[in-house]
């Protein structure tokens, strides 16, 4: 990977073919920071946001030792990366084959599970071990999140109570979970949902060592902007200390979008031009999978020297694919003189937008180049000296 300083200077000096990958390792780097300095407990990174051995290795730089890990694989990647890594197995429901692999060859200790049959396949997988920190996930509201994941897993607060019950008997520490859905849009999320976690504990009368607030803490998209980060560290650790829980207890957090979002954006060019609809090099198929599926809208820049004057209306995306679903509505406001050979940015793809990209109809990334300006936006620069030291792509909140 090279270098460069800016996305206008790397699309006029390259005009490249196929969509380049922008990577902003200080973005990442100033997150990490960030939530391990104010997060008032554990932040282990979400490795399903982005699993980029990169990214990885930045983050575990920058002060971010736990990893929070759904598969067998990725404990691999992350235990490759970063050997002395503490590897936590939050999957709800694991094969296993991949338990017993991650206790006795990587030294995973922490596994979460919704039910029975999951915590008795712990026991067997690890031959029944003493020494494991086993996490209840529950089941809460998604009700303030942009994306729900209260249906998957998660156990009832009905069936809370033996559950916890029986870990509590097998587990060397014994944690709750939950996960309130992704971006999550109101601190009040995570207080609703540890209401939820209080009843469990009162009912089941057990003592608990670790609560963890899961993921959901969100990034910032148009349309999409979020209170301040401090204000869900605060909330959080609020509600963690009025709960029936020891001293001792540990408060523990997954982020995955909120520490890698920044770390990476697109330049795509534009093939075709039809009225109000783009075709672009790149699309559902690649990074722009939560843009055509779920209506993620992306800040987007037309890259052009001089800049146009023209007014802002809005576009629609088509990939590259023979797919009719390659198609992102947005709308993505850009200039009304775009025209075929322009180069576009779309920023924020840093989470899930690199993890889900395929090789279908044999259109896959392009290069990966090393930024050393801002992402097109920001949670983590609020004051004022701060924003007027970045570089005017910003979106300041």
């Amino acid at each position: 990977m090279h270098k460069h300083h800016s996305a206008l200077g790397l699309a006029e000096s390259l005009r490249p073919v196929q969509p380049v990958t922008l990577l902003r390792p200080h973005a990442a780097a100033r997150a990490a920071r960030f939530f391990v300095e104010k997060f008032q407990g554990r932040s282990m990174y979400a490795v399903k946001a982005n699993p980029s051995p990169e990214l990885i290795q930045i983050l575990w730089d920058n002060g971010i030792t736990h990893f929070d890990v759904a598969s067998i694989a990725e404990v691999r990647l992350v235990h490759g990366v970063a050997p002395q890594a503490t590897l936590c197995f939050m999957h709800p429901v694991k094969a296993e084959e991949a338990i017993a692999e991650a206790y006795s060859v990587y030294g995973v200790r922490t596994f979460s599970l919704d039910s029975i049959e999951e915590l008795e396949k712990i026991e067997r997988a690890t031959q029944g071990a003493t020494d494991l920190t086993l996490c209840v996930r529950m089941r809460v509201s998604s009700e303030m999140s942009k994306l729900s994941l209260a249906s998957k897993f998660g156990v009832e607060l009905t069936d809370a109570k033996e559950l916890l019950q029986r870990t509590r008997q097998v587990a060397d520490a014994l944690g709750i979970c939950f996960h309130v859905g992704s971006q999550a849009m109101s601190p009040s999320a995570y207080v609703q949902a540890m209401e939820k976690v209080r009843a469990a504990i009162v009912s089941a009368a057990v003592t608990v060592d670790v609560i963890d607030v899961g993921g959901g803490f969100p990034s910032v998209y148009p349309g999409m902007e979020p209170p301040a980060l401090e204000a869900y560290f605060g909330a959080i650790h609020q509600a963690f200390e009025s709960l029936p829980v020891s001293y001792s207890s540990e408060l523990w957090c997954e982020p995955g979008r909120a520490l890698c979002a920044e770390y990476a954006s697109l330049l795509v060019r534009v093939e075709r031009r039809r009225g109000d609809e783009l075709y672009i090099n790149d699309g559902a198929y690649g990074a722009l999978f939560d843009a055509a599926h779920i209506g993620w809208r992306f800040p987007v820049k037309l890259l052009r020297e001089p800049e146009s004057k023209a007014r802002e209306i809005g576009f629609s995306f088509y990939g590259p694919t023979c797919d009719d679903m390659d198609h992102m509505a947005g709308p993505f406001h850009l200039p009304a003189d775009v025209q075929p050979g322009d180069y576009i940015e779309i920023g924020m793809l840093g989470a899930y937008g690199c993890a889900m990209r395929t090789g279908f109809n044999g259109f896959t990334a392009g290069d990966r180049v090393i930024m050393d300006d801002e992402p097109m936006a920001t949670l983590y620069v609020r004051d004022e000296e701060a924003r007027e030291a970045v570089s005017s792509n910003v979106i300041k909140l």
